[in-house]
């Protein structure tokens, strides 16, 4: 099911936070759906919401800002959403699009990642 998302401020830190994984995307995006595929097979369940093509600016602008106070660990470079959507957010944080979330599923470390952010029941 994908969510209908209420662009006000502070809107988005609000959806962030309340969800262990959430996915930010373009309607129809393909990569998106690779990420879904993905988290599902692994016993995740992620939130999806669509970014309306009209408000993708504002969305992205606020979504680096949630990225930017969270950001953590040694790969805060590759946590900038201006790359475009998708934006996958795992326990609040920003974790990366669909590179990141295949390195980390091919190193053995987002089954792991998950489980701490509460999205997993292993």
């Amino acid at each position: 099911m994908i969510n209908q998302i209420n662009y006000s401020k502070g809107n988005f830190k609000k959806i962030v936070t309340e969800n262990a994984v959430i996915v930010f995307r373009q309607r129809g995006c393909c990569m998106s759906h690779v990420i879904k595929r993905l988290l599902h097979c692994l016993g995740a369940n992620p939130v999806m919401y669509d970014i309306e093509e009209k408000y993708e600016n504002e969305a992205i602008t606020e979504l680096e800002d949630i990225g930017k106070i969270v950001g953590v660990g040694d790969r805060r470079e590759d946590r900038s959403v201006s790359s475009l959507l998708p934006a996958v957010f795992i326990g609040g944080e920003l974790f990366g699009g669909l590179d990141r979330i295949m390195e980390a599923h091919i190193s053995g470390e987002l089954c792991p990642i998950l489980k701490n952010a509460g999205a997993l029941w292993l």
